[in-house]
């Protein structure tokens, strides 16, 4: 029977208990939510499948040893006392990632350091010889996390990074606009008004189309994974390449989608980049993208939900951009009877404009920005009219939520800021209760800085065999490739990588170094 272990995904604040419910289906045991993350118990294959199916997991950490310490000393003599030949090598090479919550331990970077010091020492006093360090691309990234748990006295977890690169990077967005939503963020939303593709979905002001694809993802339950490349646990001197083939493969849990999604945006600009990154998810005969001012917007024949994101007035705006929001609720009111809407948005004052009851406010971050996401039930006539033929504007669980007291600071203010440095994404494991120690909150939950960065390289996803010019021979729908027609959906051992990294005939995927950044940017 395969080992178990402890495992941690990092997500951001709000989405936890959806993160928890997706590693609840996975098969995850000891699911325990946190402050931005979630932990629990599973195999190799849980941790491998952890990385390429969840939605809303940004990464997954694989702790290796939880100590207390009251110095600097003190980490680099704990972590001399792991034998780092089992995870390394001197071919090998290595960086080490850090957040800090503590007094005693005041700059991340310098716990880096000691950590890097204590692992570099041990193979000298062994060998003579060093790993080398590469920020950049290294083979195996290791994160720590310090926390105080009593006056000058931290609680640390040395953990192995599983993910690399941030798995809000899907791999399939070829072009962005202005103030792109994270995809983790997404789907988080997605999965929080609870549809999975039951009926037609609309975002009217779809920007670059991150709403559209990872709505198509969870409406066809395909895993986000697919579209990249490499996750870090491929480098690993444990990795079972057999294993991670039969679960990149394992197509049977993907259903049909009988409904549509559509997406629409007043700027030509912003219709030309959706459809070029829905096209490079292979997901065009699901998801339509036009040209249409909201304002234009008229009732759909189809039962709908609409999710969406206007602008804020921050990195986005519009002329005018309470009227923005004043056009909003009046499409809603006059052109949505019968049907939910969601929207997030920053500013308390947009809202007003919108000028309808929520039944539901769910806080989340966009960034650094202290968002809200909230839900409108659009009927008919007057709420009393509609209550008393048995209508319900709130289920019993939604009056649950809002009843819950500290869901919102005290006195919040749209307009917060939190600092850069203290990411929203890297201030998540405080306020869990590791197996050894308790790791108190030490402050307030810090923001996410957003830091897109344009992906100029060509293609339409990182793994795969060409789904962007596939068909499907189930039924002429992009994405899929029939299984029962002898072969797989992807050829991962005889591929030719479009975006350029592999190469024809290069047999099995090759596992060594590739050009990839491996920033510890989260957003």
């Amino acid at each position: 029977m395969e080992q178990t272990f402890e495992i941690i995904a990092k997500t951001f604040m709000g989405l936890e208990p959806v993160l928890a419910k997706e590693l609840t289906q996975l098969g995850a045991n000891d699911v325990q939510i946190g402050r931005r993350m979630v932990s629990f118990t599973g195999d190799k294959e849980l941790l491998y499948r952890a990385n390429f199916q969840l939605h809303t997991a940004i990464r997954i950490l694989k702790p290796i040893r939880h100590f207390r310490a009251l110095s600097a000393e003190d980490v680099y003599d704990e972590v001399m006392k792991i034998d780092w030949s089992e995870y390394l090598d001197l071919e090998k090479t290595f960086a080490v990632d850090s957040v800090v919550f503590s007094e005693e331990f005041r700059h991340s970077k310098f716990v880096s350091y000691k950590v890097k010091d204590a692992i570099v020492d041990q193979f000298r006093e062994k060998t003579g010889k060093r790993p080398n360090i590469s920020v950049s691309n290294p083979d195996l990234r290791l994160h720590i996390h310090i926390a105080d748990t009593a006056p000058g006295e931290s609680s640390c977890t040395l953990c192995l990074d599983s993910t690399g690169e941030s798995l809000h990077r899907r791999g399939y967005r070829q072009e962005s606009v202005e103030a792109p939503l994270n995809e983790v963020l997404a789907a988080g939303i997605i999965l929080l008004t609870g549809w999975k593709g039951d009926c037609d979905f609309i975002d009217p002001m779809c920007g670059s189309g991150t709403f559209l694809i990872e709505a198509a993802l969870i409406a066809r339950n395909m895993a986000p994974g697919l579209f990249r490349k490499e996750f870090a646990f491929e480098k690993w001197p444990d990795f079972d390449a057999d294993l991670f083939d039969r679960i990149y493969n394992d197509d049977s849990q993907e259903r049909e989608f009988t409904h549509h999604i559509y997406g629409y945006d007043i700027e030509m600009k912003a219709v030309n980049t959706a459809r070029l990154n829905v096209k490079a998810a292979g997901l065009t005969s699901c998801i339509s993208v036009e040209q249409q001012d909201f304002k234009d917007f008229t009732h759909p024949a189809e039962k709908s939900i609409i999710v969406t994101n206007p602008p804020y007035g921050e990195r986005i705006s519009t002329p005018d951009l309470l009227g923005t929001y004043k056009m909003i609720g009046e499409r809603f009111k006059h052109e949505f009877q019968g049907n939910d809407a969601w929207v997030l948005s920053y500013r308390e004052e947009c809202f007003d404009q919108i000028g309808l009851k929520p039944s539901l406010k769910t806080p989340l971050y966009n960034g650094s920005l202290e968002c809200e996401l909230r839900k409108y039930q659009m009927f008919d006539g007057k709420m009393k009219v509609f209550t008393q033929e048995g209508n319900t504007v709130k289920t019993e669980e939604e009056k649950r939520l809002m009843a819950e007291k500290h869901r919102f600071k005290k006195n919040r203010e749209f307009k917060q800021r939190l600092e850069e440095q203290e990411a929203n994404e890297e201030g998540d494991i405080r306020s869990f209760t590791f197996h050894r120690h308790d790791l108190k909150e030490k402050r307030e939950a810090r923001g996410e800085r957003k830091d897109f960065k344009r992906d100029s390289r060509q293609g339409g996803f990182k793994r795969g065999d060409g789904r962007n010019e596939r068909s499907d021979q189930r039924g002429g729908k992009p994405g899929f490739k029939d299984r029962r027609n002898g072969g797989n959906r992807f050829d991962r051992n005889s591929r030719t990588d479009k975006r350029g990294f592999g190469k024809p005939g290069m047999g099995k995927r090759n596992f060594g170094k590739q050009n990839q950044n491996f920033d510890d940017d989260e957003d």
